[in-house]
């Protein structure tokens, strides 16, 4: 599921409002001829060949019209204080509501052919996430806050590049159509500097230097974007040495492959956990860790999935995205041993911030059950965050990766 799918309001009449016009017309000739003379319903015809002009097109509103003047043709089913002037104005108005449903018609062709070069555009900004890049299982899903757009505030994405496959979820300042120019400018600056530039904190830079000019070009001085970015070298690979310093930890309720003590109790379990500044995540037994890299600029941590349910990753984050400080004090990328059966699930502050009917937010990191599968996790999540709030006032965005090192 890359997108969440949403429809127009009114783009379908609902089934009651197509079967309203025939049900009100066989109600009222009936309740005529139930009622006295003195009782004069006839007014209510006037109204049914306009109720059809908002249900069908032209070719329903005149068959409505037409079914209407000719039951009250008939001598066994004509009242009557109906008279032929009244038949006149009953043809007037189903040929101006036949009219105005051809109108309307137009009209809506006319917004299906907006929306669908507007549905081309957004898809051009942020296209759907292929299954897989290169060794990366891919799950994303983007929901945005206005109704009617495919795109909003935040952006994801998964590139192949010479330096390893790298991804990036952002969430910029505000959000709806207002905010897309400035994702489109972040994913044009992300997708290049995959190309160019051999360290997570150069690309970093380059989309941060992009903020400042498209900044200082709209005379906005609250332009930034929080941004996690996430590489996974070409050459990266399982054993030891995936990792500066770290000693291979077993998931909480484990032993660690050395011996050592477990990651949920006992000394120094939780540095065994985050690994330090610069040490690798948890490795559990049964297969060689992958090596992910890791960048946070202001950007919520993301969360590793694994077999004993999600634990937040331990990362120093930077300064936001736009404030030209991203070269001078970003830390430095953090290198992360991975369990290839392990899933990297990272998201945007639209998931953490809905709030149940209570006003608690979603604790994500507790609902969270493992999966395997990225794209299957993303669809759990959602079903989750929608039953939890119900409705999400914010754009939301979900990348689930999982790397096949043997693939």
């Amino acid at each position: 599921m890359d997108r969440v799918p949403r429809e127009l309001p009114g783009a379908r009449p609902p089934r009651w409002l197509l079967a309203l016009p025939w049900a009100l017309l066989a109600v009222v000739e009936a309740a005529q001829f139930l009622t006295p003379e003195t009782v004069q319903l006839g007014f209510v015809f006037a109204v049914l060949p306009m109720l059809a002009s908002l249900a069908y097109g032209m070719a329903g509103t005149l068959l409505v019209s037409t079914a209407i003047i000719l039951l009250l043709a008939l001598p066994e089913a004509r009242a009557e204080h109906i008279s032929s002037g009244d038949l006149l104005a009953l043809g007037l108005i189903g040929a101006v509501s036949t009219l105005l449903a051809w109108a309307r018609g137009r009209r809506n062709a006319q917004l299906v052919t907006v929306r669908t070069v507007a549905e081309a555009a957004q898809y051009a900004v942020l296209p759907p996430l292929p299954p897989r890049v290169g060794p990366v299982r891919c799950g994303a899903l983007y929901r945005a806050a206005v109704r009617t757009a495919l795109v909003g505030g935040d952006l994801y994405d998964v590139q192949p590049g010479p330096y390893g496959v790298r991804a990036v979820v952002a969430d910029v300042k505000g959000h709806g159509l207002g905010a897309v120019s400035t994702v489109a400018a972040l994913l044009g600056a992300f997708r290049e500097a995959v190309l160019d530039e051999p360290e997570l904190a150069g690309v970093a830079a380059r989309m941060d230097r992009r903020l400042v000019v498209d900044a200082a070009r709209r005379e906005d001085e609250e332009l930034f974007a929080t941004a996690l970015l996430l590489e996974f070298p070409a050459c990266g690979g399982g054993g030891p040495g995936t990792s500066e310093g770290a000693e291979p930890v077993a998931w909480a309720g484990g032993a660690a492959e050395g011996g050592g003590a477990d990651v949920a109790g006992g000394p120094g379990g939780a540095e065994a956990e985050s690994g330090g500044p610069r040490g690798g995540g948890p490795r559990p037994a049964g297969g060689a860790p992958v090596e992910a890299r890791l960048l946070s600029c202001g950007h919520p941590p993301p969360f590793v999935v694994g077999r004993y349910g999600a634990r937040e990753v331990a990362m120093e984050s930077g300064p936001p995205l736009g404030l030209g400080l991203t070269r001078s004090a970003a830390p430095e990328p953090l290198s992360y041993a991975l369990e290839p059966s392990c899933v990297l699930l990272a998201y945007t502050d639209g998931v953490t911030e809905a709030r149940d009917a209570n006003g608690r937010f979603y604790p994500l990191g507790a609902r969270v059950h493992p999966e395997r599968e990225p794209a299957a996790l993303v669809r759990a999540v959602w079903r989750d965050l929608s039953a939890y709030t119900g409705e999400i006032a914010d754009d939301v965005a979900l990348l689930a990766l999982r790397v096949d090192p043997g693939e």
